[in-house]
């Protein structure tokens, strides 16, 4: 692989690498505005300029300048080397280039980040992007210098409601136009521009458009200052209390890869963003992925139920044995319901427990929603592919559709999940089997039917993995402590199997994910932070 020089340190490089990217791909940062790895270059921050010490083909040049001579009182004529923005310099072999080593750099950095604040209010107290915001990291790397305009700074409109979901502060703008460019070129939508020019300029509504769709939040998320805020995360908390986890999204069969921000003192996410993962979602994520956090506490079950449609609490001891009481009673004649909302560790112990006390499988999910071509698939479940997986089954698993058409079959019924995509006469169907035993985190469909509630940990609060459409096995981290009694639901069944004289081998989930590995032949890939990106990429910026 080709190579060249960066601050003495020899970088390979792709055919088409810009230095920036080069850098990146190493682990190297070059401060910057206006470049992102998914967007076209733009090159208008300058906060990227490099010299170009040598390189094949190339000739130096060189600028006339007037430097200050304290010692003469004057200033006096010079030269200096004209610096190229390493976003927009392509890579050559053998090129030799100088970035925090050259002190042209150093000024020329100083001077950009020195002008970018001229007009910025210093609201960094009230400002959602305090402690992730680049020019306050630049500001700390490459200026600190005091401000020397005394003037009254430019006034520009304040809290501009974009849409329901993000507002625009012109005044913390720094031009970079990212949330202009992510529109057009990822979008196909041009639904933001830039009006008027200097220190006038406005991020806007285009004319004749509104910001809408299913991806406004990427527009706040590749924001590197506070000018673009979501009115979800907007004054609810300081980035630098929370702590960032690798997770992957619920939200549907592409498996976005994701950083869930929790609060660790009082147990809350607070927000989630987007991970990249060249392979799965690039740099992006849709807006209802990044709000399926609310599912952690929204129509939660947090506790244990007996007896059908009863709102009485019960403990998880007692429900698992009135469970197997009902279940010892059914025999084989007992339907398992697997999930495609729930890990496949999960389906995977629920799969074992019916193949070997000779049960029938079925699959529950929701119901598709809107894809696009962007990323949202149409299968609204994460991990279809999952349950079908450790089925052992080459067909696809039943729906519940078909277990309503044939309940004169069974006598008990085994849920993992309260979702059902079927109507209301099959639910009335399901609710007349004389044992149901439903394993659920969020209530659903299926809850009124239940004889015995189990609550389980939500996918935020425990281990395990999800398979995408492409078939790609993602592992998930917990990142919060189970709400109420709720406990992983590989464990609930565990604890159901050895009630009924059963014993999976599963003592940990460690045990459950070496089954799992054994049994498909494939290791759930682990969570990983990409080094080819921007540095807000570069590490979890919350909780560092």
């Amino acid at each position: 692989m080709p190579t060249f020089k960066l601050d003495g340190q020899e970088i390979a490089f792709q055919p088409g690498d810009t230095i920036i990217r080069a850098a990146h791909r190493a682990g190297i940062q070059v401060p910057h505005y206006c470049w992102h790895p998914g967007l076209s270059v733009a090159a208008n921050c300058r906060m990227c300029l490099v010299e170009i010490e040598s390189a094949p083909g190339f000739r130096p040049m060189s600028l006339d300048v007037l430097n200050w001579d304290a010692a003469k009182k004057e200033y006096v004529p010079g030269k200096k080397p004209k610096l190229q923005p390493a976003c927009q310099q392509p890579v050559t072999e053998g090129m030799v280039v100088k970035s925090e080593t050259s002190p042209n750099v150093a000024l020329a950095r100083k001077n950009v980040q020195e002008f970018l604040l001229v007009n910025h209010p210093v609201d960094c107290p009230i400002c959602d992007q305090a402690g992730e915001c680049m020019l306050q990291d630049y500001y700390m790397s490459q200026q600190r210098t005091s401000k020397r305009m005394r003037d009254e700074p430019v006034h520009k409109p304040k809290g501009v409601m974009f849409s329901d979901k993000i507002v625009y502060d012109a005044e913390r703008c720094i031009a970079c136009t990212r949330c202009v460019r992510f529109c057009e070129e990822v979008l196909g939508d041009p639904m933001l521009d830039m009006r008027e020019r200097g220190n006038m300029y406005e991020i806007t509504v285009s004319p004749g458009k509104k910001l809408e769709g299913h991806y406004q939040i990427m527009t706040e998320v590749v924001c590197p200052v506070g000018a673009l805020t979501t009115s979800h995360w907007r004054h609810r908390g300081r980035v630098w209390l929370l702590k960032g986890t690798q997770s992957v999204c619920p939200g549907c069969a592409t498996g976005c890869n994701m950083w869930l921000d929790v609060d660790p003192r009082e147990q809350t996410v607070f927000r989630i963003r987007p991970r990249e993962n060249e392979e799965v979602n690039k740099y992006w994520m849709c807006d209802d992925g990044m709000l399926t956090y609310g599912r952690i506490y929204k129509n939660r079950i947090v506790s244990a139920r007996i007896g059908r449609g009863s709102t009485e609490q019960a403990t998880v001891v007692d429900a698992v044995a009135k469970a197997v009481e009902e279940l010892s009673k059914a025999g084989s004649r007992v339907a398992a319901v697997l999930s495609a909302q729930h890990s496949t560790e999960d389906n995977l112990c629920l799969a074992d427990l019916a193949k070997v006390l000779g049960w029938d499988l079925f699959l529950s999910a929701k119901a598709d929603w809107d894809g696009d071509k962007i990323l949202r698939h149409e299968d609204q479940n994460p991990n279809r592919a999952g349950a079908q997986q450790v089925s052992g089954s080459a067909s696809p698993l039943p729906s519940l559709g078909v277990l309503a058409s044939s309940l004169g079959k069974y006598t008990a019924i085994v849920a993992l999940g309260a979702d059902a995509n079927v109507n209301e006469e099959a639910l009335a169907g399901l609710g007349g089997v004389g044992a149901f035993v439903l394993l659920a985190t969020n209530k659903g469909p299926l809850l009124s039917r239940a004889t015995v509630v189990l609550p389980v940990a939500s996918w935020a609060e425990a281990e395990g993995s999800f398979v995408n459409a492409k078939g790609l096995s993602q592992s998930f981290k917990r990142a919060l402590s189970p709400k109420g009694d709720s406990l992983p639901a590989w464990d609930v069944i565990t604890r159901l199997a050895k009630g009924l004289k059963q014993d999976l081998g599963f003592k940990r989930f460690a045990d459950v994910r070496a089954a799992l590995v054994a049994r498909t032949s494939v290791e759930p890939t682990e969570a990983k932070d990409d080094l080819s990106v921007h540095p807000e990429s570069m590490t979890p910026r919350a909780g560092v």
